[in-house]
């Protein structure tokens, strides 16, 4: 590595982008785009969305003050056609120059942020697109920031003229290369490890001083080692080097898969500290979400959708499989730490459990198949409101319990001799590790189990009736137990409790529905009717949820008291009967351990 001069100079590289951070505080990145060889009418655009994350977000909001020059001529015409594409009118024999500003200030995995402690971006937020030559060699280039001398740079592109702070010059081989390499900086937190002969980076921005670099490295190595060998045995993946940036805050969660890279954020509570023996539950969720994104390398960055061969970035680009490539992911990302050695059985099953309950309490799993969730992501996953639970289904979730569906089926059809897993390798071979189609998935089921699983996926992912966990759970060593459900649950609400008791959501079907409840509710108090039938005489003022149980007593009615738009009504509730939910435990150790760690 050398040191590389952060004066500006003209790139001779087809695509070149300088990015200068002049004060971190403006939360501005200044962009230079360097085009060699321009058209005569050269269009340049910024990207609506990011793939992994089906919303468009219409980063071009945040880009002000684009200029365009050549050679002496100061100013070139410069003409916006929409919303994100402009058109510069030039000479194709000469460099073309186009400067902007980008404001960063999305605290997120999707966008880009800078302010005096971090910087972050992804090429989505940044690097206009030069139509036309997507697939030249494209470079970025970040000088050191005066204003911040302590900080590093990470990214998971090709280094070409760096420092050892990692400032200088970075190549891609196309746009899309580009734009799938996030760029980290800061006094972050660094540590590495190698996994299956591979070397990995771990960088983490915002840990508190007594975070447990260590275990999260070793950690980490458990889950990358175990997921090479899922897809490759003893062979190399597909890329020869790895980095994690994690972004710990006071209160965040999420990640965004690249081609050798992800983006992750956390919450700082959830990090390891050191001398805690215990593995919390926001750790294990961390753990969890690291598989995820680790795993997202194989399925859907390069094994995708048909419909992703070529990103369309300037419109949503639709597909119905984010079942297989979003649910699947979720389904493998706890089972494999489960045969990675940081779950055991019992904490897989709670997980597992988790995920159930999460869908068996959505009425929108009998309402919208997964295939159509998929589809609809742009408009509706990703566009939540209070009746989402009523209309909707996860695709994250109910696609992770068709993954296991499939998972045992298959495994009951060829009589233990094949598995999903066997389904994802060979889904990989017969694709070659590229776009996708349900056809390609039916076809190695078929292989496999020696049937058509045509009615399954009819049922499972077309349809809307319930899947047959319990029997299949059940045949494989599982225990499935009732419990009593939890009032919210059987009254059919969704409710916060920081301030009295307010209604977020009511479900489709539920006694609270039929009774007249809506979101926004607040609900004030309770005046129970008598056994007889009598109208009530009197009321109690409710500070939470489970006051109604106190104060209702064995009351088969009650009248609830709601303040809505400033008014106070009355509302007729029936007490809901009794419900049940599930919880899972081991029934039969060696059924179970076949199905969760068969290679041990």
């Amino acid at each position: 590595m050398t040191e590389k001069s952060s004066a500006p100079a003209l790139s001779t590289d087809p695509i070149h982008y300088r990015v200068d951070i002049d004060a971190p505080n403006t939360h501005r990145f200044r962009v230079t785009l360097t085009i060699a060889r321009p058209a005569a009418q050269q269009r340049v655009s910024l990207p609506v969305w990011i793939p992994g994350s089906y919303l468009i977000r219409e980063f071009a909001k945040n880009l002000s003050g684009l200029q365009a020059r050549q050679g002496r001529s100061p100013r070139v015409v410069t003409r916006q056609l929409d919303k994100c594409t402009w058109q510069i009118e030039c000479s194709p024999t000469r460099p073309l120059v186009v400067s902007y500003e980008v404001y960063a200030r999305d605290n997120s995995v999707r966008a880009a942020w800078l302010d005096a402690d971090r910087g972050f971006f992804n090429g989505t937020s940044l690097c206009l697109r030069v139509e036309g030559q997507e697939q030249a060699a494209h470079s970025l280039e970040v000088p050191v920031p005066k204003a911040v001398t302590a900080w590093s740079l990470a990214t998971g592109l090709t280094p070409q003229r760096i420092d050892k702070r990692g400032f200088g010059t970075y190549v891609a081989g196309s746009y899309d290369e580009l734009v799938d390499c996030p760029v980290e900086m800061g006094a972050f937190w660094s540590g590495t490890f190698t996994a299956c002969g591979v070397p990995h980076r771990f960088v983490v921005a915002g840990a508190l001083p007594g975070f447990d670099g260590t275990r999260l490295l070793a950690d980490t190595q458990k889950i990358c080692e175990a997921e090479i060998r899922f897809w490759h045995g003893g062979k190399p993946p597909p890329f020869a080097r790895y980095l994690f940036m994690l972004n710990a805050v006071d209160d965040g969660y999420g990640g965004l898969e690249h081609r050798n890279s992800t983006a992750l954020i956390c919450n700082r509570k959830d990090l390891p500290r050191t001398g805690e023996l215990k593995v919390s539950e926001g750790y294990t969720t961390l753990r969890g979400l690291i598989s995820h994104e680790y795993f997202h390398t194989w399925n859907v960055k390069r094994l995708r959708p048909a419909a992703f061969e070529n990103y369309d970035y300037e419109r949503e680009n639709y597909t119905p499989l984010l079942w297989f490539f979003e649910g699947f992911t979720s389904y493998y990302d706890d089972l494999l730490l489960r045969r990675a050695g940081l779950l055991d059985n019992a904490g897989y099953l709670k997980l597992l459990n988790k995920t159930i309950n999460q869908v068996m309490q959505s009425p929108g799993r009998l309402v919208q198949s997964v295939a159509e969730a998929s589809f609809d992501a742009w408009v509706k996953y990703y566009r939540q409101d209070e009746n989402t639970p009523n209309v909707t289904v996860s695709y994250y979730t109910k696609g992770a319990l068709v993954a296991m569906c499939f998972d045992l089926t298959l495994r009951d059809a060829s009589g233990h001799d094949a598995t999903l897993d066997d389904a994802m390798r060979a889904l990989w071979v017969r694709c070659k590790a590229g776009p996708m189609t349900e056809a390609d998935f039916a076809g190695v089921l078929e292989t496999l189990g020696h049937r058509s699983f045509a009615p399954e996926l009819a049922q499972w992912v077309h349809g809307r009736d319930e899947l047959p966990l319990k029997s299949l759970l059940v045949q494989h060593g599982v225990g499935v137990l009732d419990e009593p459900a939890q009032l919210a649950h059987r009254l059919g609400l969704r409710v916060t409790e920081s301030q009295g008791v307010q209604i977020k959501t009511v479900l489709r079907g539920g006694a609270a529905e039929r009774a007249g409840f809506a979101p926004g509710d607040e609900w004030l108090g309770v005046e129970p009717w008598s056994r007889s039938g009598a109208a009530p005489a009197g009321g109690w003022r409710m500070g939470r949820l489970d006051d109604l149980n106190l104060y209702a007593g064995s009351a088969r009615k009650v009248t609830a008291l709601v303040a809505r738009d400033q008014r106070l009504i009355r509302l007729e509730l029936d007490m809901p009967p009794a419900m049940n939910t599930w919880r899972l435990v081991v029934q039969d150790a060696a059924l179970l351990e076949r199905w969760l760690n068969p290679n041990a």
